[in-house]
């Protein structure tokens, strides 16, 4: 979390540190019953909403966002023909973005300091919400509230842990996390966040410091997993209660795709180190068929091709072939920092 106005990225930083130890415990918010452990629960410093979620941002595209650089990364979701993207230099001073787009709600939930982006589905139980930075820390990693109910959820277990919803389990919609500039070469019409954003931040300027280069943390973890190091950005899929890591920059320069099984469940991976993304869909389709994928070069947004002659893109659709018009089923996955897949989920399986 950071403070707003203009003081030095060093100082907040150090404020940060102290904040974050003062206030472990006591703060008025770690009231009531958690499923979480509340001496683990720690209070980011700019409280309730002070860093301010943003709803219907203004949109522009591609060549509007001149704030953005080709290495910067993005957010990227496709909902029917329309495709929109959510940068980080944007999501790092806001966290959350409520959106609509034709009627499907959702959020886009982001953690700086556990580099973790998920799509959320904003309506829960039928009833429609916005989401809020609660502004509370749990394994360093984002607690957002629903402003229905003042639930609190943990954005990496995807789960309500504290509130009138406790224990219900968020559902999710696909995203594609890249940088900018592959984003923009799959799909070129895309809407992007603007910065006129109705707040004075520096988007251009990332928030932290050498936050994503160093291996420090600013708060505590309830497990400290040195088999890769802190600040890697890896792709971790949920199964039941397994999980498995895919090292992105492990995967070839070009597209890569794995056909694997985990924890019965047959899947496929595809992604690539120099496109900088991964993405991971089930490979048994409703019909009780298993497909193998290969992967399919230099035509992105279509990403490999499955053992039928069917070609599918990084959305999971199927662009041509037999099963034209046809969709995988996403897994409950999303790419994190190292640190905090070992943090939450502590047996985790690295491909």
């Amino acid at each position: 979390m950071h403070i707003q106005g203009c003081t030095s990225l060093i100082t907040i930083a150090l404020y940060l540190a102290l904040v974050g130890c003062e206030n472990s415990t006591g703060t008025d918010q770690v009231t009531g019953d958690w499923l979480i452990p509340q001496d683990q629960i720690f209070d980011g410093g700019p409280g309730k909403d002070g860093i301010p979620a943003l709803t219907d941002p203004d949109l522009t595209g591609a060549t509007g966002a001149t704030y953005l650089a080709d290495a910067d990364l993005v957010i990227g979701v496709k909902m029917g023909n329309e495709v929109r993207a959510y940068p980080h230099p944007v999501l790092d001073w806001h966290e959350i973005i409520n959106d609509d787009v034709n009627g499907t709600q959702f959020s886009i939930t982001y953690c700086p300091l556990t580099g973790s982006g998920i799509a959320w589905n904003r309506l829960i139980n039928g009833t429609p919400t916005t989401f809020g930075v609660s502004g509370l820390l749990y394994n360093t990693n984002l607690i957002p509230y629903d402003r229905a109910t003042n639930s609190n959820w943990s954005q990496m277990k995807l789960q309500c842990v504290n509130g009138p919803l406790s224990g219900t389990i968020i559902s999710t919609y696909q995203i594609v996390e890249t940088t900018w500039a592959t984003w923009k070469e799959m799909y070129p019409q895309t809407k992007v966040v603007s910065s006129n954003t109705g707040y004075s931040r520096q988007y251009g300027q990332y928030p932290y410091g050498n936050y994503r280069t160093n291996s420090s943390l600013l708060f505590p973890i309830s497990n400290d997993d040195t088999r890769l190091p802190r600040k890697e950005r890896v792709h971790g899929v949920i199964v039941g209660d397994k999980t498995k890591v895919y090292r992105i920059n492990t995967f070839s320069d070009d597209i890569e795709t794995v056909n694997d099984t985990f924890n019965s469940v047959s899947l496929v991976a595809v992604g690539s180190s120099g496109k900088n993304f991964i993405v991971i869909y089930e490979r048994q389709l409703g019909d009780g068929t298993v497909l193998t994928f290969s992967p399919v070069q230099s035509v992105l947004p279509v990403a490999m091709v499955d053992n039928e002659g069917t070609r599918w893109d990084v959305f999971g659709k199927a662009v041509d072939g037999p099963r034209a018009g046809s969709k995988l089923e996403p897994m409950r996955s999303y790419t994190a920092y190292w640190f905090a897949w070992g943090a939450f989920f502590p047996d985790a399986e690295i491909y």
